[in-house]
């Protein structure tokens, strides 16, 4: 690949590039560049970290890729599915060195690492000779980026608590909340709470609906108490139900003091019920309406960016009040047949009815109507009150292993097959 001379690549260009075998076939996607310190002379990169197929995170050897130019890697052959493990010696270039806090050895001045590149060398090492780093605010040049070789800062291989978030947050802005979840969950500890901090309000509540429980608590307790209640009001109330009884007791009750009174009691509703029912299940703020609202106004509420789709796919129609719980409930309206409907028409005349479920009834129970009806959400009523609604987004995230997110597909069959099985004895 060098032999016109050596070749440099920028990281931050690297992350994210499709990987092709020989023949042209994308295998997966870059996550990042793995990094070892020596001793002596510049760090090393000795490979890349790929995401192929179930969520597999696998490790690609540098010797094994004949080309890294154009938003594309070629690899020489098929690559190894061993799951990628870091070890103690290696250092993770886009999660753990960009925003890094350096000293410039002649001025003594600091500067944070925005990018970096690595060259290969005759000898056909890939080596990290060149940083991309902003002057800090006390610098000659406050605020000016420029490249300097690795030989001319310290720090690059220390581990600290001061490390930053803006390479990284740039690096994971265009991705959706599921994939910004899979970049925070491989970092450090202090990288994650760092990068999380800085996410907007809605982001971060995106993201953590996405995260597994222990990441969650972390993130949550590293928040000073008004911004982590700001960040469960904008949750949806089942999901900051399920967040708030996973927090230390005391905690709970001190962020929901702290929320708006409304979201509070939606949450503390939604928390009085056995996890595994409608009612610990249920969202408490589908799209409710009144039947003389038009066909229209059903529409534009469907296009709610927060709305999940499950959700956003029915209407539910009750008397006032129309925010659970609500008045009477009379039916629902399929947004398939809102479509076909002019947009003046009232939804009253188009509601249709659907099995519903009590907030005690259990997950056996609302699976088994989701399955046989064809629905993504079923209405949760009591004394034919509509107090919430259950999507199957949700059910789904019950029914699989608690560790779901972070396992991979041949990992994720083994677990569903052994509670199935284990189902099936139960049953005997």
């Amino acid at each position: 690949m060098s032999s016109r001379g050596p070749s440099r690549v920028f990281v931050g260009r690297l992350a994210g590039a499709d990987v092709f075998d020989p023949i042209g076939d994308r295998v997966g996607k870059v996550n990042d560049v793995v990094v070892v310190f020596r001793l002596r002379g510049a760090p090393l990169a000795v490979g890349l970290t790929v995401d192929v197929a179930g969520k597999r995170r696998v490790f690609l050897p540098l010797t094994r890729v004949t080309s890294m130019a154009n938003g594309q890697v070629i690899t020489t052959g098929v690559l190894n599915m061993r799951r990628f493990n870091q070890r103690p010696v290696e250092a993770m270039a886009v999660g753990e060195l960009l925003d890094r806090q350096v000293t410039i050895i002649d001025s003594g001045e600091r500067a944070e690492v925005e990018d970096l590149a690595i060259e290969q060398t005759r000898a056909r090492e890939w080596r990290v000779t060149t940083l991309y780093v902003r002057m800090g605010q006390n610098a000659k040049d406050a605020g000016n980026t420029l490249l300097v070789p690795t030989s001319a800062v310290r720090g690059l291989g220390i581990k600290e608590t001061s490390q930053g978030a803006t390479a990284l947050l740039a690096q994971i802005s265009g991705l959706k909340a599921p994939d910004v979840a899979d970049v925070l969950r491989d970092l450090p500890e202090e990288r994650l709470l760092a990068v999380a901090r800085e996410l907007s309000d809605e982001r971060l509540a995106d993201v953590l609906e996405e995260l597994g429980d222990d990441d969650r608590v972390a993130i949550m307790e590293s928040l000073d108490v008004d911004r982590a209640a700001d960040v469960l009001e904008v949750m949806q109330p089942d999901d900051a139900a399920d967040l708030v009884n996973e927090l230390p007791e005391a905690q709970a009750e001190v962020l929901l003091d702290r929320m708006e009174p409304e979201e509070a009691r939606d949450v503390r509703r939604l928390m009085s019920y056995s996890e595994r029912s409608a009612g610990g299940l249920m969202t408490t703020d589908p799209i409710i309406l009144a039947p003389d609202a038009s066909v229209a106004m059903a529409l534009a509420q469907a296009r709610r960016p927060e709305l999940p789709p499950a959700l956003a796919s029915m209407v539910f129609v009750t008397r006032p009040p129309h925010e659970s719980p609500t008045g009477r409930y009379i039916g629902v309206v399929h947004l398939q047949r809102a479509l076909r409907e002019p947009p003046s028409n009232m939804i009253g005349g188009i509601v249709e009815q659907v099995e519903t479920v009590a907030p005690d009834d259990g997950i056996g129970t609302i699976t088994r109507l989701l399955a046989t009806y064809n629905l993504t959400v079923l209405p949760v009523v009591a004394d034919e009150m509509l107090v919430g609604a259950v999507s199957v987004d949700d059910v789904l995230d019950h029914l699989l292993p608690d560790d779901w997110r972070e396992a991979d597909e041949e990992e994720l069959d083994e677990a569903v097959d052994a509670r199935h099985k284990h189902d099936e004895e139960g049953d005997e």
